[in-house]
């Protein structure tokens, strides 16, 4: 009975710092608005040449955090800015869908047409997970500017 109760307790922790090690790679809500924030700010500081550039460079620390990362496009649906591949900026990305089909890109637009802040649901990429996975992104119309940092969803 002892012998069972301490592979019990064994098996808990190792749940439990499973579970905690995981919650701690993902970013989130209250980061990724914070995020946009401060990318918004440093935009408006350093120019945005240099801060797309910054955004860019997954090497940066400022702009990368786990699985949050910065994006920018702009209203027609062209990548500025993107922090977790590269290879999108410059890419214009209006007919984009995620794997379900949602036409993110134009609903993105549509929602920062209409409003200064959103949340968006769509899917992605987690880099850290490697998966597609469910995603909520808060953007933020800066000008003619969509910024904005997502989340994945557990």
């Amino acid at each position: 009975m002892k012998k069972a109760t301490i592979l019990a307790c064994i098996g808990l922790f190792l749940v439990l710092g499973y579970c905690t090690s995981y919650a701690a790679e993902a970013g989130t809500k209250d980061e990724a608005v914070a995020m946009v924030k401060k990318a918004i700010e440093y935009m408006k500081t350093n120019g945005n040449d240099k801060a797309f550039a910054v955004f860019s460079d997954p090497k940066d620390k400022l702009f990368h955090d786990r699985d949050l990362y910065v994006v920018v496009f702009d209203m027609n649906g062209k990548c500025l800015a993107q922090g977790q591949k590269k290879s999108m900026v410059g890419k214009d990305m209006i007919d984009f869908k995620d794997v379900d089909g949602k036409e993110y890109m134009k609903e993105r637009i549509a929602l920062m047409k209409a409003n200064k802040t959103a949340w968006q649901d769509y899917k992605f990429m987690n880099p850290v997970s490697k998966k597609i996975e469910p995603k909520e992104m808060y953007i933020e119309r800066v000008g003619d500017l969509i910024v904005g940092c997502g989340v994945y969803k557990k």
